[in-house]
């Protein structure tokens, strides 16, 4: 495309011009599929190209690239890259040749030693050329389709990817079958669904689907079974990885200390085959939940339904799709019969011409004629008390039709089974005629055959359940031990020589400090991280865990005492919290933990006061059954206003009714 520099005021008008130009074009020539083929413009130009080619036989795949060049104007590399994408999906083009494994992401072999030609279900149901809207090539010599008068929901069928400017599109594959039984629904004007369904198998959640538009999202897991006591087997793997991607996944998720795993060994041929062997000890349960939460065993896959409409990219749920493109057929199988019907008629009309021509001997009226025009006028003239019993008017065409028929076929024309010809074309004619009357009825068995002849071995493959998402913090396996450094203020799983042991810990777990001046901080466990001078309690920390803390603190270097009861709640990594007024000098005096509120209010403490003068009571006892519990913001309740000298637990005779 060429453009006028005088007509852009200035280098920003003229690169948004150009970007514009780029983009339509990107998304309309490239990365996204037609609505009614399915196919996205390379695709259609190598099936045309099949098409042209096609002999029965196979044919080398770099001679139908180089046939494909013809009318792609962007090298074989792409075309070829392309061709193995369809031929891969098992349902255009029968296939020739090492093609690829998509389980193991193995590539094909190159163009020049694989063959393929098109499969009978294309044949049957992609091509037409009597339906077909044609254009000129890129090269204006050669036609090409517009799109193909596909008459089956072939984008759902085979899914797509692409990428283009501003936008992409994935629609994810569906069932052959029930694609059949979803159109056919269609066309009775009754209701369905359509879910994915994964070449690879597996297990699908499609609970989040959204009919397929943008925001929807299907999770799809590995399925994996207990093979025998300390192993684990993965026969099918979630769509969109490989199986050596999946194993690498899996190695990494090892490493790193999140499974426990002894080996692991592929096995795959035709079918997917992994092996995950489990040390001595190790919880299969588990390690399955492991594998969904930390490797590529559970996949979330995100569908963006969009589709050329109308010359532009238009975003459509699977059912909007499916509706379309069911019309669509009905209106292709109708244009189809119409076709045929004339045909049908054309035919009859010559039949009915010939038997008349050969049976009342008006070949030979010509025999004495000098001109054309006399030969034409001649077999007119004989005709002409025949007309009555024809459908339409004679032509000159016609006439010129009738003095090619050869002598032989004179002499050896049988009346008989010229009728019989007749006879059986007029029935066809009605056949036609009534399939057109009744099209909706006559589009539904045309699917219902389609279903009969290519739909055995098309079964569903990807199984259809609903899971709950694996909680990290529950599978992970808890490899490491966490030790805390008192002295310097450090923790983690990397302290063995300098710390003493907490408890055992994971790598991708939080660990919760509290110190002594009345600060909360939450940070990621690791070798060594810093938790705060003189900490309280340093303990891995648990989301799940409702725990209760009761601390007795004193605000500032000299003022109340104050004691409160409370939950930790939401907190934000790294960020520290202050669990008292914030008062410089405030120093936490007591401090303890509990997961029950019966245990937290069953604490009795006895607070010592120190002696001064006109003081009388020496000791406050402290229940903390008497607060409630707040959040960790709140204050506290005031216990007294004077310097205390200890905080001791109650005894367990203690009376709390008797007075200090």
């Amino acid at each position: 495309m060429t453009h006028d520099p005088d007509q852009h005021a200035s280098l920003g008008a003229m690169y948004s011009d150009y970007f514009l130009d780029y983009a339509s074009y990107v998304i309309l020539e490239r990365a996204v599929p037609h609505l009614y083929d399915g196919l996205k413009p390379v695709q259609r130009r190598i099936l045309h190209a099949m098409d042209e080619l096609d002999d029965g036989r196979y044919n080398k795949v770099a001679g139908i690239v180089g046939n494909t060049m013809n009318y792609h104007p962007h090298g074989d590399q792409s075309i070829g890259a392309a061709m193995v994408g369809l031929g891969q999906k098992e349902l255009l083009i029968d296939t020739q040749g090492n093609w690829g494994n998509t389980l193991t992401g193995d590539g094909a072999a190159a163009p020049r030693y694989i063959e393929a030609r098109l499969t009978k279900f294309a044949i049957d149901v992609v091509f037409n050329p009597k339906t077909t809207h044609w254009l000129a090539s890129y090269d204006g010599r050669r036609k090409e389709p517009d799109t193909l008068p596909v008459k089956f929901p072939l984008l759902l069928a085979q899914g797509v990817e692409g990428i283009a400017v501003g936008l992409a599109c994935k629609v994810l594959p569906h069932n052959f079958m029930e694609l059949i039984e979803a159109s056919i629904a269609v066309l009775r004007g009754e209701s369905f669904t359509l879910l994915p369904d994964f070449p690879t198998g597996g297990i699908m959640d499609a609970s989040e689907y959204r009919d397929g538009l943008r925001g929807g999202k299907v999770r799809v897991r590995a399925r994996i079974s207990l093979e025998k006591k300390g192993m684990l087997r993965i026969t099918e793997i979630p769509f969109g990885t490989t199986t050596g991607a999946l194993m690498e996944s899996i190695v990494a998720a090892a490493d790193k200390g999140k499974i426990k795993i002894a080996k692991i060994e592929d096995n795959t041929a035709a079918n997917a085959d992994i092996l995950v062997h489990l040390p001595p000890g190790a919880d299969p349960e588990q390690t399955r939940n492991a594998l969904f939460a930390f490797s590529d065993c559970e996949l979330p896959i995100s569908p963006n339904g969009c589709v050329i409409v109308d010359g532009k990219p238009q975003f459509l749920g699977v059912s909007d799709i499916l509706r379309r493109t069911a019309q669509r057929t009905k209106e292709l199988l109708g244009t189809e019969l119409e076709i045929k019907l004339g045909e049908l008629a054309e035919k009859w009309h010559f039949s009915s011409l010939e038997k008349i021509f050969i049976e009342n001997r008006i070949y030979r009226d010509i025999e004495e004629c000098e001109t054309w025009e006399a030969v034409l006028k001649a077999i007119d003239d004989g005709l002409k008390p025949f007309k009555k019993l024809l459908k339409r008017e004679v032509t000159a065409e016609d006439l010129a039709r009738l003095t090619e028929i050869k002598i032989k076929r004179i002499s050896k024309f049988d009346s008989f089974k010229a009728d019989e010809e007749i006879k059986g074309l007029e029935k066809t004619i009605d056949e036609t005629e009534k399939n057109l009357r009744n099209l909706t009825k006559f589009a539904i068995r045309w699917y219902e055959e389609l279903g009969k002849k290519y739909g055995k071995g098309r079964e569903r493959r990807t199984e259809i359940a609903s899971f709950d998402r694996v909680d990290r913090m529950q599978v992970v396996a808890a490899t490491e031990t966490l030790y805390l450094d008192t002295k310097n203020g450090f923790a983690g799983y990397g302290l063995k020589k300098d710390g003493e042991p907490v408890e055992k810990c994971s790598t991708i777990d939080d660990i919760i400090s509290f110190t002594q001046d009345g600060k909360m901080r939450v940070v990621k466990v690791a070798e060594k991280v810093f938790v705060g001078q003189r900490p309280l309690r340093v303990s891995i920390f648990r989301k799940d865990e409702d725990l209760i803390y009761s601390t007795i603190y004193r605000d500032g270097r000299d003022g109340a005492i104050l004691a409160k009861r409370f939950t930790v709640g939401g907190v934000t990594r790294d960020k520290e919290y202050d669990l008292t007024k914030g008062t410089p000098g405030t120093r936490v005096l007591y401090f303890a933990v509990h997961k029950t509120n019966e245990e937290s209010s069953a604490q009795m403490l006895l607070v010592h006061l120190k002696a001064a003068l006109r003081m009388r009571n020496l000791i406050i006892k402290v229940h903390f059954a008497d607060y409630g519990i707040k959040g960790r913001s709140s204050g506290g309740n005031l216990v007294t206003k004077h310097g205390i000298e200890k905080i001791v637990r109650a005894p367990k005779d203690y009376d709390p009714n008797l007075g200090a």
